[in-house]
């Protein structure tokens, strides 16, 4: 559960160290990977699925499951409400409906509780929001995806500037580890690069 009391959230994903790399294992990673390349074949980005509303509504989301604040980025730098977007136009479109349903619902959560828009709440109404559906399945669906555009490999659209594997220590993909390495005295250089950069594993994308 990401909303705690006796842990903050981003300490909670500090713990996880290194084994937080298993959320970089996404489902269905050809579905991803081939809607991605016809996208750069056509010269462009993955649109969005989500209308303007929804997407402020998403973004405001997931920028509070994985908050900004004194240690560093989070979610929003990390841009994992615009993985989430171009996912549902995409690999993701069978869950197109439920966000719709789901962020239509957090809205009146919200305007149930302060009278406003999701987005428009102060973070701590917010949190409080949140906090009020966080049994749900959507809101199990949006933390999962946002952990996901968070700490995934660059390649699916999130983890924008590596900030998400820097937030969690992870170093990138290492072809190479020295003696030195090994001995762990010293902090590992980052190597900012896609796993699917390296003709090894690409391979299997084409």
């Amino acid at each position: 559960m990401i909303h705690v009391t006796a842990v903050s959230r981003r300490e909670l994903f500090k713990r996880l160290g290194l084994a937080g790399a298993a959320v970089l294992v996404l489902p269905e990673l050809d579905r991803v990977l081939a809607f991605q390349r016809d996208v750069v074949k056509g010269g462009g980005t993955p649109a969005g699925a989500l209308s303007a509303p929804e997407a402020a509504t998403l973004a405001a989301a997931c920028a509070r499951i994985i908050p900004t604040d004194e240690s560093g980025p989070g979610a929003a730098e990390a841009r994992a409400s615009i993985y989430i977007d171009r996912a549902l136009a995409g690999w993701l479109a069978p869950s197109r409906d439920a966000y719709s349903a789901g962020l239509a619902a957090l809205d009146d959560a919200a305007r149930a509780r302060g009278g406003k828009r999701f987005v428009d709440l102060t973070p701590a109404e917010q949190d409080a929001v949140l906090g009020s559906i966080e049994d749900t399945p959507f809101f199990g669906l949006v933390r999962t995806h946002t952990i996901q555009g968070t700490f995934c490999d660059p390649v699916y659209g999130g983890n924008a500037n590596f900030v998400g594997w820097d937030l969690i220590g992870y170093p990138g993909i290492r072809l190479n580890v020295t003696a030195a390495d090994q001995r762990m005295r010293t902090p590992v250089t980052p190597v900012r690069r896609s796993a699917y950069d390296y003709a090894m594993f690409a391979a299997g994308a084409h």
